[in-house]
């Protein structure tokens, strides 16, 4: 498979971090780091996978930004399939957003500071810069703590500002080893099957309400599990002629 398109503006700088961390988090941060990167580069590129759209499209590419959404669990064979894109993906300063913004960097990612709970509103304006110079963000929509499986309104708000569709989009594992943590993180087992399922775009109206704010987000909310539900039922055929490998 060809990762998604790299974006042709060069990436801006981040912006500094919020808080600062001791020398010992320092060292942990960068084991942790350069562990996460090696582990996932490893096992991605022995993945065999496929793509499959909602709307029969093969990805429009010229539709361009989208403003994209996946749940917690699927964040490592997602992180390896969108690599290279220039993907914007929110982060919080916290020790865990860290260092998971350090290894997506390495994948070619831009880390946007902030989180659904402290400094919300900075980074749905970070986001919005981004989204208004062409680049498509991404959220883990359920993090970074839950509840599972529930979508939060940042995309939806995002969509409204900017007018970018919004979709959602799921990778299933073939046998994958499960965590045992809140978001049941998935690490793919060497050489097994990933099926990438992306929905259709949605685009939600300037002058929505509050009311039908919380309609797209349903929307979303139902178009994520639609893919979850595809991803997970199919991924056994990837291989066939109905999934090919890419």
């Amino acid at each position: 498979m060809t990762s998604a398109p790299v974006e042709a503006l060069p990436p801006p700088k981040e912006d500094k971090p919020w808080r600062t961390f001791t020398r010992w988090q320092r060292v942990q941060l960068f084991l942790i780091e350069w562990i996460g990167y090696l582990l996932i580069r490893a096992l991605g590129s022995t993945l065999r996978y496929s793509i499959s759209w909602e709307d029969g499209s093969a990805g429009d590419q010229r539709v361009r930004p989208v403003i994209y959404s996946f749940w917690h669990s699927c964040m490592i064979p997602a992180i390896y399939l969108w690599r290279n894109s220039g993907g914007r993906v929110m982060s919080s300063d916290s020790f865990d957003g860290e260092y998971t913004g350090r290894i997506i960097r390495k994948f070619g990612f831009v880390k946007v500071r902030g989180s659904s709970s402290k400094g919300a509103v900075r980074s749905l304006i970070a986001l919005k810069r981004e989204v208004d110079r062409g680049f498509s963000p991404a959220f883990t929509i359920d993090g970074p703590r839950g509840p599972r499986f529930v979508v939060k309104p940042g995309p939806v708000l995002l969509s409204k500002l900017t007018g970018a569709p919004m979709s959602g989009f799921h990778v299933a594992l073939d046998k994958p080893w499960v965590l045992n943590t809140w978001d049941k993180l998935m690490i793919p087992r060497p050489f097994s099957r990933a099926l990438m399922r992306v929905s259709c775009n949605m685009i939600v109206p300037k002058d929505s309400d509050d009311a039908a704010m919380e309609k797209w987000r349903q929307q979303l909310q139902d178009a994520l599990e639609r893919c979850r539900i595809f991803s997970e039922e199919n991924v056994g055929k990837v291989g066939t002629r109905e999934f090919p490998i890419i």
